[in-house]
């Protein structure tokens, strides 16, 4: 094959090469830090509050037009029934969603 040495023998360790592989490493330390997932518990716990007030507001609201409808249906006092119950889910819904914003005593 070729025994002929190259023209140029290979480049031994630099000090500036030390000194970039190590800012590399720490640019990809801080890096990794920047991206990581943080919060998660708080993001957890915000997510099931959410579905907490959305599921207060749905079943207040709707319990209480569902009720009044039922009310309507039987006594014939239609749309009274509905209105007055469904008025009272409404405010019991947001008297449940203004305690659940309040801190714990």
């Amino acid at each position: 094959m070729n025994d002929e040495q190259p023209a140029r023998d290979p480049i031994g360790e630099d000090a500036r090469i030390d000194a970039l592989e190590a800012r590399l490493a720490a640019a990809k330390e801080r890096e990794e830090d920047r991206t990581k997932p943080q919060g998660t518990v708080e993001a957890d716990a915000n997510y099931s509050a959410g579905n907490r007030v959305l599921a207060e507001l749905l079943g207040g609201i709707g319990g209480g037009a569902f009720i009044g409808w039922v009310i309507d249906r039987f006594a014939g006092t239609s749309p009274w029934g509905l209105l007055v119950v469904m008025a009272l889910g409404i405010i019991v819904t947001f008297r449940n969603i203004i305690r659940m914003s309040q801190p714990p005593k």
